[in-house]
């Protein structure tokens, strides 16, 4: 999702004027590959959310810690962008009741990107989330503590608790900073710290920021 792609007003001028075929169908045009997107990201957020979380003490944690920190950047990345796109939720409301009206007088709609009724409910539920993707990923890590209760839950909280430490170094020594290869680098460490401290106040039963936690918030901030 990228915020330019997202500055379109023709589904507010196709509303003023519902009896110019022209306008309704540019705007239709312009909506429907843009609720193609937001079928795609809804999509991968069911996959995220139904991925079995890896063990921490796996030999491939290196590895797994460097895509956990990409699917976390990834995540707030997408809901900063979420929520500076209010047009979001209103497109797709228009695609909607467009779809419902053609179906009604039975025209045919782009199958590729049609959404039923079912789908577009939840996806509905998705996009009214302040920020969707996190809550899917807080969930989903919540749920892998709860249904293994055989693994102690120090296993979760103490690797986050170690990749918001590691990401806090990097952040705050000049020597491990100056090797950032531009300040994507900073702003991608900046977001994985913030999204495992969301996900360790989730999942730890006292917290983040509780006294005692391994994560000190006072100088993570």
């Amino acid at each position: 999702m990228h915020g330019a792609s997202w500055m379109t007003c023709s589904h507010i001028r196709a509303i003023q004027h519902p009896n110019d075929e022209n306008l309704q169908e540019k705007a239709w045009g312009a909506v429907v590959p843009l609720v193609g997107k937001l079928k795609k990201f809804y999509e991968f957020s069911l996959r995220l959310g139904s991925q079995p979380a890896s063990h921490p003490t796996s030999p491939l944690r290196q590895a797994l810690a460097k895509q956990f920190a990409e699917i976390l950047h990834f995540t707030l990345r997408f809901d900063e962008l979420k929520m500076t796109n209010p047009a979001i939720q209103n497109d797709f409301s228009y695609y909607r009741r467009t779809l419902n009206r053609m179906r009604i007088n039975n025209v045919p709609a782009e199958g590729e990107n049609e959404v039923n009724n079912e789908l577009a409910n939840r996806m509905s539920l998705f996009y009214a989330e302040a920020t969707p993707m996190l809550k899917t990923l807080s969930d989903a890590t919540t749920k892998f503590v709860s249904e293994n209760k055989n693994l102690p839950i120090e296993n979760t909280t103490d690797c986050l608790s170690t990749m918001a430490s590691v990401c806090k170094v990097m952040l705050e020594t000049p020597e491990y900073r100056s090797r950032f290869a531009s300040e994507e680098t900073a702003s991608f460490c900046l977001r994985v710290m913030v999204g495992v401290i969301i996900l360790y106040d989730y999942v730890h039963p006292v917290g983040a920021f509780a006294k005692g936690s391994k994560i000190d918030v006072s100088h993570h901030t």
